[in-house]
């Protein structure tokens, strides 16, 4: 982590490719679908291509079968990162940002699911 000690401000760094780290991160959690196969289908049609779109969007990871420490595991975790927490806003408000909202109403069809935004972290070790 590089510091400026001027300012008293932090800017944290990825070392290994000299890039920014992201600041503002994006989880959605769904729960398993009552139609596997029809949510994978359109979650991989119609909601990737939607959401590789978002404005500032820097990555877009999916987790299948994630391993609960407590209930039931996870049918997907997705995670979407932007490098602030005002990109992330403006990105969720652009065109873009509420056709991916829209279309999250046609995957829930099939499943329940739970959403987090989480902003910088704090290192503690």
């Amino acid at each position: 982590m590089d510091t400026d000690t001027d300012t008293d401000t932090q800017t944290n760094t990825n070392t290994s490719a000299g890039t920014a780290t992201t600041t503002a991160r994006f989880y959605f959690y769904y729960e398993q679908p009552t139609d596997p196969a029809a949510f994978d289908r359109h979650y991989r049609d119609v909601h990737i291509p939607l959401a590789r779109r978002l404005p500032g969007l820097r990555s877009y990871t999916i987790t299948d079968n994630a391993v609960a420490v407590r209930g039931e595991a996870f049918f997907r975790v997705a995670e979407l990162c932007w490098d602030s927490m005002e990109d992330l806003q403006a990105s969720f408000a652009s065109p873009e940002g509420l056709a991916c909202a829209q279309d999250v109403e046609n995957l829930l069809r099939y499943t329940d699911g739970r959403a987090v935004i989480v902003g910088a972290p704090e290192s503690l070790l």
